[in-house]
């Protein structure tokens, strides 16, 4: 959720921006900047910087746990291919 004091800092701004004509209409132009101004930040698909945070430690997680796996596979593979391969000793007893 948006914050509803940026929201207001930010329907203030836009009023005082305004012509002098058209900030004469009152004070519900600040209420009506800011009821859109909500609105239209809401269909935005945005997230608060608590979630962001969280999801950029558990991306940072998760490629740490991805590096461990990929080591452990090669190791595993490296292993493999050594028992797999003919050693010198097992060369010289066919011979």
């Amino acid at each position: 959720m948006l914050d509803p004091k940026k929201i207001e800092q930010i329907a203030r701004q836009i009023q005082d921006s305004l012509p002098k004509g058209v900030k004469e209409f009152g004070g519900d132009i600040e209420k009506k900047l800011r009821m859109i101004l909500q609105s239209q930040l809401g269909k935005l698909d945005l997230v608060n910087r608590e979630e962001f945070d969280i999801q950029t430690q558990v991306l940072l997680r998760t490629r740490e746990k991805l590096t461990a796996m990929e080591q452990r596979l090669n190791e595993l593979e490296a292993k493999l291919e050594n028992k797999d391969a003919p050693s010198a000793d097992n060369a010289e007893k066919k011979e």
